[in-house]
Parts: C-alpha cells; sequence; structure tokens
C-alpha cells in the first residue's frame, strides 16, 4: 500500500475558542479535522481537572488535523495570531497517509 507524506497538527485551547480555531483552519483550506475534549492535564499553571466545573465553556479541547507538508506553513500562519493572545499548545509530528486527496 502506498503511503503519503503529511504532517499531524494538534491544538490544546480553551474550550471558549474552540469554534474560532476551526473557522480559521477552515479559512486556511484545511479539508478536516477532529475535536476532542480534554479532561484534564498539568502545565504552567499546575494540573487542572474538567470535573467540577460548572459551564461547557470551561476546560481545554484538542483539535487535530493532518495537512499537506505545503500547506503546513499557511495552517499555522492562520492560527498564530489567535494562540498568541490565548492559552494554547501546538504540536507537529511527521505522518503518513493512505489517501492523501483528502489531505
Amino acid at each position: 500500500m502506498e503511503m503519503h507524506e503529511a504532517k499531524r497538527v494538534e491544538i490544546i485551547i480553551e474550550k471558549i475558542m474552540e469554534n474560532r480555531l476551526t473557522d480559521l483552519l477552515i479559512e486556511a483550506g484545511v479539508k478536516g479535522f477532529s475535536v476532542l475534549p480534554v479532561s484534564g492535564g498539568s502545565g504552567s499553571s499546575g494540573h487542572w481537572s474538567r470535573e467540577g466545573q460548572i459551564s461547557r465553556a470551561q476546560g481545554m479541547s484538542a483539535v487535530v488535523c493532518l495537512v499537506k507538508p505545503e500547506r503546513l506553513d499557511k495552517t499555522l500562519d492562520a492560527i498564530f495570531p489567535m494562540l498568541d493572545r490565548h492559552i494554547g499548545v501546538v504540536s507537529v509530528t511527521d505522518t503518513k497517509v493512505m489517501r492523501a486527496e483528502l489531505f
């Protein structure tokens, strides 16, 4: 089976900014993404948990997308201004996909 190079972009973002982030990804030409709830973690502010939060706007979400390597800079450039002003972590890893036309 032929595999194609791609980049996996994973963004951990405040739940309240999730829709704005996905709008920016769509505007940048990202063809698809997945949004996952983050139940807890630890970072520069210490340990946190979604448990006991009374608002759905609180907490964090993980947004994951796969892009062609040549589209990575455009994708990151589109989301950086928002992430520069809000809590968020971005990681990019090399990956391979089976159907490159989908990305």
